[in-house]
């Protein structure tokens, strides 16, 4: 007789069709996404280019060395890709990314008990959103920056009543640290998690286990920072964009700031211009270019921060009403060209290939479409194939979460975290990433579409986890009277 049996064709098939018409919805999403994407690659092969920052992602891939204006977590992938010589599977990679997220959130409500058509619905936004599409697109970090964040909460949240063990927090911590690297901005992401664990019973080892782990990217890191500048960090550049920030609406009168910051304060003619926070700290005329030879040294980042902090200090409810009005824009039905029009354009996919700028550099001496050509083995790093192409710019006209739509979702989350049954931390911890990813940066530098795209999976999440709240609490309920009245009907008595 032999040791073991061999499965059985037929409920092997029985099993596995039983899987599929579980998720048959979420599967047939996740297919109309994968194909958006795949539509997506067809019409521009390669990637899209994101003016400077694209040059200087992949500039500093090709010779990596740190920089005292953005930290390198994202050329680090591009570096590890480089030897496929393809800028489409950066492509690939970044729209796989973008799927991956999708499935995690999935999962997570599936496991909370939230049904497979409702766990899908709420994923909607992560997969058909044309921006997010067009982001995954992009030579940026975004995508990189949004799912190393959606698989540590993922860690986190997989024990989904109970919080996370020990040894799932230690892998999450490294996935967030790192998180760090590719945007500076998830930084205060790991204190705002470390206290939703803390606010867990018995959550201190998984904080603790936390806390270290992202620890240990970061402080590479900035070991890294210090054998290069000198200094301890992972940029010099917060001054000038918390400058930026606070410039438009800081009065020198009132701030009273030491002589060597005087000429910090904008002229009645450069306020005048109107000019947005991200964009007026390029121009050539603002107090710290024509102060400083770099506003990226460490004694420029110094004075242009301990500036943005009198202000804060000196004209608080100013800075309140910069910050809320980022935020109403990010709510807002209406998109507006900012911080230029030139900006908000290169997040729609566009009609003909991308010019690169002649001749400049970005971080080594070589031009940007030098570099592109080097990275990809090709001629042309910027291609337009219709009608694949056209597809995609008329699906992005039609196709995108409107911003009071968004602001819904928020709402429902911050509910869950005040009375969601039995998950209240669970969801805490999920609306909380999306809260800091939205508002830091509108308090540290200044609004921008494609820092709130990274936020909506999580504000996803969280109004996600409360809906299974809510459907477990009227499930008991419904489970309660029913059996009340088992109990006080003749015909069920012995």
């Amino acid at each position: 007789m032999r040791s073991q049996r061999r499965a059985d064709p037929g409920t092997a098939r029985a099993r596995m069709l039983r899987w599929l018409g579980t998720h048959a919805f979420f599967l047939m999403a996740l297919a109309g996404g994968a194909y958006l994407r795949w539509t997506a690659v067809r019409g521009y092969p390669g990637v899209l280019w994101f003016t400077g920052d694209s040059y200087f992602y992949l500039g500093r891939a090709l010779r990596p060395h740190p920089s005292p204006s953005k930290t390198l977590g994202y050329s680090f992938l591009l570096n590890l890709m480089e030897p496929l010589h393809s800028l489409t599977a950066v492509a690939v990679v970044q729209h796989l990314m973008g799927l991956a997220v999708a499935v995690m959130i999935y999962l997570l409500l599936r496991r909370a008990g939230l049904p497979g058509w409702a766990a899908t619905l709420v994923t909607l936004p992560v997969l058909y959103d044309a921006y997010q599409i067009e982001l995954e697109h992009l030579l940026m970090s975004e995508a990189l920056f949004t799912f190393l964040i959606a698989a540590g909460v993922t860690l986190l949240l997989w024990r989904i009543r109970t919080g996370p063990p020990w040894w799932l927090a230690l892998p999450a911590g490294l996935l967030l640290g790192y998180a760090v690297l590719v945007r500076s901005a998830g930084a205060p992401l790991i204190p705002v998690i470390l206290v939703c664990l803390l606010l867990r019973r018995r959550g201190l080892r998984a904080a603790a286990a936390f806390g270290a782990a992202a620890a240990v990217p970061i402080v590479s890191y900035m070991a890294w920072f210090h054998s290069a500048h000198g200094g301890y960090g992972l940029t010099y550049s917060d001054g000038l964009y918390l400058w930026g920030r606070t410039a438009v609406f800081a009065d020198c009168a009132k701030i009273r700031p030491p002589m060597h910051e005087d000429g910090l304060c904008l002229t009645p003619e450069l306020k005048q211009q109107g000019y947005a926070p991200g964009h007026l700290i390029w121009r050539s005329e603002a107090p710290p270019r024509v102060i400083y030879e770099s506003t990226v040294s460490p004694q420029a980042n110094k004075v242009l921060r301990d500036f943005a902090i009198r202000a804060v200090l000196a004209q608080p409810g100013d800075y309140l009403r910069t910050v809320a009005d980022g935020m109403g824009k990010a709510f807002s039905p209406e998109r507006f060209p900012y911080p230029t029009a030139a900006t908000e354009a290169l997040y729609h996919f566009p009609s003909d290939p991308q010019i690169f700028p002649g001749g400049k550099s970005w971080g080594g001496g070589h031009s940007a479409l030098l570099d592109a050509m080097t990275y990809g083995r090709t001629a042309t790093p910027s291609r337009v194939v219709q009608p694949h192409a056209d597809t995609m710019v008329a699906y992005q006209r039609n196709v995108y979460l409107p911003g009071p739509a968004l602001g819904v979702i928020f709402v429902v989350g911050a509910a869950g975290t005040l009375l969601a049954p039995r998950l209240r931390r669970t969801v805490l911890l999920a609306w909380a990433t999306a809260a800091t990813l939205l508002v830091f940066p509108l308090a540290s530098a200044d609004f921008d579409y494609r820092y709130v795209l990274p936020a909506t999976p999580f504000a996803c999440l969280a109004a996600g986890l409360f809906l299974a709240a809510l459907c477990a609490a009227v499930s008991r309920r419904r489970g309660s009277r029913d059996e009340r009245r088992g109990d006080s009907d003749p015909a069920t008595a012995p």
